[in-house]
């Protein structure tokens, strides 16, 4: 997983972590789906995601992600500009940004 060489990619490996780890069925798992109310996951598991996805892909998330990331399709495109394969989403705040550009290089 961790040579994902796009956007698309890395999005798909994504989602195929949380059908995997947690089981969920992946009709459920739409970019509009919100973590924690449409597909169920804890804070503890999204945490545990984030964590995963830091350790395979080379990212860093800066404290606050949680704050900034609630649906499916955030969490996605979020990852996918931190690792450089994706504009900066239009949802995060400027100050997140910053954070964000700061420890992870490819993020522009």
């Amino acid at each position: 997983m961790a040579d994902v060489k796009n956007w698309q990619e890395l999005s798909r490996a994504i989602v195929k972590l949380i059908r995997d780890q947690y089981g969920i069925d992946e009709a459920i798992l739409k970019r509009t789906a919100v973590l924690e109310t449409d597909i169920g996951l804890t804070i503890d598991q999204v945490e545990a995601i984030l964590d995963y996805i830091s350790e395979t892909f080379a990212i860093r998330f800066p404290p606050g992600t949680l704050n900034e990331v609630l649906k499916m399709e955030e969490l996605c495109l979020l990852s996918c500009w931190l690792k450089g394969f994706y504009k900066q989403p239009t949802f995060i705040s400027e100050g997140f940004a910053g954070a964000c550009r700061a420890i992870n290089p490819a993020a522009q």
